[in-house]
């Protein structure tokens, strides 16, 4: 399993990468001031980061029980990301339209938007940081007679 001070930069990392990417996408998409969507993607990325380090605590335990490792296949991944994107939407959409003064309807087509945009960087960022900070019990044992220098 990850330890606390990964799963902290793992979860810090993905969200201002996230920030960086969405917040001129949405404000382009949207036709909203940048700042209008700085800020709900600050809001979002605060309630998403604590989510992220409790969700994916959660899912490695789960994982750990039910299949005995935290390795995770191509299925793992993509119920990894649904299932943390689907939690998302619930909390953020009606703060989404308390601050932007829309309706839920509205706000949630939006939250959507983004929900897709980070359903896929997800996915993308989470294969992507298993390559570069891989477990220890991920990595190929040594061949025998095979030296670590």
């Amino acid at each position: 399993m990850r330890s606390t001070t990964d799963r902290i930069r793992h979860a810090v990392s993905f969200e201002l990468i996230g920030l960086a990417l969405i917040t001129p996408l949405g404000a382009w998409a949207f036709g909203l001031p940048m700042v209008e969507v700085g800020v709900v993607g600050v809001a979002s990325a605060t309630v998403a980061t604590i989510w992220n380090y409790l969700y994916n605590l959660g899912f490695d335990h789960a994982m750990q029980r039910f299949t005995g490792g935290t390795q995770k296949r191509l299925a793992h991944r993509i119920a990894h990301a649904v299932l943390f994107e689907a939690g998302l939407v619930a909390v953020l959409m009606p703060l989404i339209a308390w601050y932007l003064g829309i309706g839920l309807l509205q706000a949630f087509l939006m939250d959507v938007s983004f929900s897709i945009f980070y359903l896929v960087y997800a996915f993308v960022f989470n294969w992507l940081y298993d390559r570069l900070f891989p477990l220890p019990e991920w990595l190929p044992a040594p061949e025998a007679g095979e030296t670590n220098r």
